[in-house]
């Protein structure tokens, strides 16, 4: 009867280590098996907001994706992004990430370059929103690559408007 009580005794107090670690990890990141994630999102564009074609500043609000495969090169065609409202993105042309690179999806118009590693949406329009938003990435399959949420008052401590969610 000790060695049960003991034993019982164990398995609460581990139930309650794993349900503290579980309730201390962050609600806002899940993680999915995908070599692409997201690395980071420039959600607050310097400056006033302005979604005009020129002279606007909605090519500096980008979101970064990352290939963390160290043997896997990843085309980006048919991957899409979305907010969490539905506005959404579907990479449209053969774009290769080599295993580490990583590439820039920024808003506005503008020449994509696999050199330069950058992608326009061809829209001025913004996306993120800068309080609050939620960023999915799906592979071509609608099957999850990863989803990230932020709000920016909890987020973004140093208020630059740029969150990081993988190194």
């Amino acid at each position: 009867m000790r060695t049960r009580s003991t034993l019982a005794a164990a398995a609460t107090a581990a139930t309650a280590a794993i349900t503290a670690v579980l309730a201390a990890a962050p609600a806002h990141a899940t993680e999915y098996t995908s070599a692409l994630k997201i690395k980071g999102v420039q959600y607050n564009a310097p400056g006033t907001d302005s979604n005009r074609c020129t002279g606007g500043n909605t090519k500096d609000e980008y979101l970064t994706i990352k290939n963390y495969s160290r043997s896997t090169t990843v085309n980006l065609k048919g991957y899409v992004v979305k907010d969490a409202v539905g506005n959404r993105f579907t990479f449209p042309a053969n774009h290769y990430l080599q295993p580490g690179d990583y590439v820039k999806l920024r808003g506005g118009r503008g020449t994509d370059s696999d050199a330069n590693n950058v992608v326009y949406r061809q829209n001025c329009n913004f996306i993120w929103n800068n309080d609050k938003d939620t960023i999915y990435l799906y592979k071509p399959s609608g099957a999850h690559a990863d989803t990230h949420s932020y709000t920016a008052s909890h987020d973004d401590a140093d208020g630059n408007g740029y969150i990081t969610y993988h190194g």
